[in-house]
């Protein structure tokens, strides 16, 4: 578990099912832009079970860290963030990736749940680097990475498949020495 300012983080379980089909269902609508396309069953339970073994193996390799954010008082959840694509060697680094349900968006949840996982990134997982992207339309993103002293490195021409379509991103960065 990770706590952070009014948050907690912690790995997904097979319990935390009712609760995240819920949100992502409600939340589809505001979701779909800025993520690849959902397969038909995602919002079932065998999938999630199946979401939950790659998690458990990407956990066991050293590949990646997966966890739901709660508010911390009433252990609601409100959204997930993903350390992932883990290099280790000369490289130690990870890409960052998170979503927030549409309830709880500009409430600085997310803002708490980044800033508390960047002293995990560093100190636990001896990480160097942590990066993240998002498209450049995204605003609320761009304030999220630069509000939690992520620095703009430049722009990936159709990176990454988004809603059906590649598109470009902006590529974000924060290393373990920045302030």
């Amino acid at each position: 578990m990770i706590h952070g300012e009014g948050v907690m983080l912690r790995a997904p379980q097979m319990t935390d099912f009712p609760a995240w089909s819920a949100l992502r269902q409600s939340s589809r609508d505001f979701l779909t832009p800025w993520e690849p396309i959902w397969p038909a069953d995602d919002l079932t339970r065998p999938s999630f079970r199946r979401r939950l073994k790659r998690y458990a193996e990407d956990l066991r390799a050293d590949q990646g860290y997966p966890f739901l954010l709660f508010r911390a008082e009433q252990k609601v959840l409100l959204g997930g963030l993903t350390l992932s694509n883990i290099r280790r060697g000369v490289a130690q680094a990870a890409s960052l990736g998170y979503w927030i349900g549409a309830p709880f968006v500009r409430q600085g949840y997310m803002t708490a749940a980044v800033r508390a996982l960047i002293p995990f990134t560093f100190e636990v997982l001896k990480l160097h680097r942590l990066e993240a992207a998002c498209i450049p339309s995204n605003t609320g993103s761009i304030r999220l990475l630069e509000r939690t002293g992520f620095q703009r490195e430049g722009l990936a021409r159709k990176y990454l498949c988004i809603n059906g379509t590649w598109q470009d991103h902006l590529l974000y960065a924060r290393l373990k020495d920045d302030a």
